[in-house]
């Protein structure tokens, strides 16, 4: 390659995000589409995603919109057929589809326990099979970004089921990478921090729950779903060629460990005593 070479450039590249009906699925999206990736995007219904679509054709994307539905293997094998047949190639995979489900742990169901992991876990490593199978593996290369969260490295009360699935989505990404590293294929886990989504907006109605949490980020806000476009492009790109296996947290510090050590302030600070 010579000094001039964008590594970040996705110019000629087929990226499939699954999860593209809304939220950080479109963002994620959105951004390597501007970093010049074709894509291919999924929901359960793929007409849920006609507006974004048209959006990313208006970029002079080609935008493909399959219907997928992740716990269904018959669908998943059926997305990565017509994948396939809609392009040349999957350069790109970001595993974004999950689901929550948010209840003290003595009141969670087998129905809820399975609805979470069989999404979030079973779901995203039999799509990354199907698309390693019929593409990466043959060609010799690709980018596997699956999405995480922080509590791939964090347990929270009401979450148990989802701290599961994100931590064997942790220890899956590192297994995937060792893999498929021979096969020129890269696997990382893209991991956001504490970001208003759909999943978890009723929590941000809370403003001192709201004000608790922006003091335990050492940056002082919550994240932004822009927060995570450079981050995504990387790992999707030339630029991260020699990074596989990792856990990238976008959390603002709060996986720092974020307790406070030392007395809060109040008021203006005041100068010390001087000795007699």
């Amino acid at each position: 390659m010579s000094d001039s070479h964008n590594f970040f450039d996705l110019t000629g590249k087929t990226a499939v995000v699954t999860g593209a009906s809304r939220g950080l699925g479109q963002f994620l999206a959105r951004a390597l589409a501007r970093a010049g990736a074709d894509l291919v995007i999924t929901a359960r219904d793929a007409e849920d995603c006609a507006a974004f679509r048209a959006e990313m054709a208006a970029l002079g994307r080609t935008v493909v919109a399959l219907p997928l539905d992740v716990r269904d293997p018959a669908s998943i094998e059926s997305f990565a057929d017509t994948a396939m047949d809609a392009v040349e190639r999957v350069d790109i995979l970001v595993n974004n589809a999950g689901c929550n489900v948010r209840k003290p742990s003595v009141d969670i169901t087998w129905d809820d326990w399975n609805l979470v992991l069989d999404t979030n876990l079973r779901g995203m490593f039999f799509v990354s099979q199907a698309i390693a199978k019929r593409s990466m593996i043959p060609n010799g290369y690709g980018r596997v970004v699956n999405i995480g969260s922080y509590t791939t490295v964090a347990g929270f009360a009401g979450l148990a089921p989802y701290c599961a699935s994100r931590g064997g989505v942790r220890q899956m990404t590192m297994a995937l990478a060792d893999d498929w590293g021979i096969h020129g294929i890269t696997v990382n886990c893209l991991s956001p921090g504490w970001f208003k989504t759909e999943q978890n907006k009723v929590l941000y109605e809370d403003t001192e729950w709201v004000e608790y949490l922006c003091d335990r980020i050492p940056l002082k806000r919550p994240g932004q779903p822009q927060d995570l476009d450079g981050t995504v492009v990387f790992l999707a790109s030339d630029a991260s060629e020699y990074v596989t296996g990792q856990n990238l947290l976008v959390d603002g510090g709060i996986s720092t460990g974020a307790t406070r050590a030392l007395p809060k302030k109040r008021g203006s600070r005041t100068a010390p005593a001087r000795s007699p």
